[in-house]
């Protein structure tokens, strides 16, 4: 079996392994970072057999789609977490680093950071994720205390599918991945906010309570990224134009600003500049109606 990997370069191996193995077997620190591997161009779990001739590249925090399998895994430790501070909450479904639970009221501050230090513990316990595949009946019976679970795989039933699971400790979700190996990597974690949402997004369905979080591999990157997020408030251009009277904000006018005389200024000085490039590079200006029949669009 040949492994063609990003730089070119070939492996060959006599028996099938995992991309875990393969990427262990390239460099043990390549092994640690890794959160999520892409064979023959599609993001798989890192548990995937490799039993063909195949490219493989592993995939790290520093890939988009790695990132995306360690925020995954971060959202299951906070699921986690959630169980075992509030076993009355109802776990509904993850993507990306935030959860949806099935609760009376929103999360408060307090209870955020006592569901940090949960997920700290669980991180700490560097429980490995097993992923495992059940038939719909199966499926069902394994989720059948889980309402929300259990409308997504009867969507799946009756089409020959088998539903994936992973399992971290004591806590079990249905979910495709991929995922990282086990919790251990997810060293910097934030909850930053806890929001109303409808189930699937529709206002015909109940409102569940949204937990946002970030993770990081290091205590230094979830620090910088919070310093950026600050910094970020402090320049928003909805504080900005206050503070420097450009432009005003009213009700009658929702999202449009009213600009003010020293707004006008600014906004004028950019236009020119506007002309001044186009101008500059053969452009020529047309003007179209600001109203116009929806059928146009």
């Amino acid at each position: 079996m040949k492994l063609t990997l990003k730089d070119g370069s070939v492996k060959e191996y006599q028996n099938p392994i995992t991309a875990a193995e393969a990427a262990k077997d390239l460099s043990m620190g390549l092994y640690r970072a890794a959160c999520a591997a892409r064979i023959d161009g599609k993001v798989a779990d890192l548990r995937t057999v490799l039993d063909h001739d195949c490219t493989l590249e592993i995939l790290t925090f520093a890939d988009e789609e790695g990132q995306r399998a360690f925020n995954h895994t971060a959202s299951h430790i906070l699921a986690q977490a959630v169980t075992h501070l509030y076993p009355e909450a109802g776990p509904a479904i993850d993507n990306g680093f935030y959860y949806d639970f099935d609760l009376p009221t929103p999360f408060t501050t307090e209870d955020l950071e006592k569901l940090e230090k949960e997920m700290a513990a669980i991180v700490k316990a560097d429980l490995p994720l097993e992923k495992f595949e059940l038939d719909a009946p199966e499926a069902l019976e394994q989720m059948k205390d889980q309402p929300y679970k259990v409308e997504l795989i009867q969507e799946h039933t009756g089409k020959g599918e088998k539903i994936s699971f992973y399992r971290q400790g004591d806590f079990t979700d249905l979910c495709a991945g991929p995922h990282l190996m086990t919790t251990a990597p997810v060293k910097a974690i934030k909850l930053t906010s806890s929001t109303g949402a409808y189930w699937r997004g529709s206002e015909k369905n109940k409102m569940l309570c949204r937990v946002y979080g970030t993770a990081f591999p290091k205590r230094s990157e979830l620090e910088a990224y919070l310093a950026r997020i600050e910094e970020a408030k402090r320049r928003d251009h909805r504080k900005l134009g206050k503070e420097l009277g450009l432009f005003m904000l009213t009700d009658e006018g929702p999202g449009f600003p009213f600009f003010l005389p020293k707004g006008m200024v600014l906004k004028n000085t950019l236009i020119d500049y506007w002309r001044e490039v186009h101008k500059k590079y053969g452009y020529v200006e047309i003007s179209t109606p600001i109203i116009l029949n929806r059928s146009l669009w």
